[in-house]
């Protein structure tokens, strides 16, 4: 007879392949929580000077590389911008979307 604790791992009562200390690995070793490993820290795209110099709300080339394919604005975080940067590219966004050079939202299907 074996009890909880001598039986293999897949019979202890938990999901198949889960054992001490597998609780919070997935199949890479990554961690779950955050997703892309130890803290959280993952590349980061930098914006140059002379793509800032040329954001305006005039240039929708330029601004549809900071949209999603939504509509959405991209964030600071994925984009790279500093704060100052952002807010340039979001004021240009307005003023784009405004004057009807970019679209408020994409519409679906």
């Amino acid at each position: 007879m074996t009890t909880r604790m001598d039986a293999p791992r897949g019979e202890r009562g938990g999901p198949p392949g889960a054992g001490a200390g597998d609780e919070d690995l997935d199949r890479d070793g990554d961690d779950r929580r955050g997703g892309k490993g130890r803290g959280g820290v993952g590349k980061r795209k930098l914006l140059s000077d002379e793509i800032v110099a040329k954001i305006d709300y005039k240039n929708p080339q330029i601004l549809r590389s900071f949209v999603t394919d939504r509509g959405k604005m991209i964030p600071r975080r994925i984009s790279g911008a500093s704060a100052r940067q952002q807010r340039v590219i979001s004021t240009a966004l307005r003023r784009a979307r405004m004057l009807a050079l970019l679209p408020f939202s994409v519409t679906g299907d």
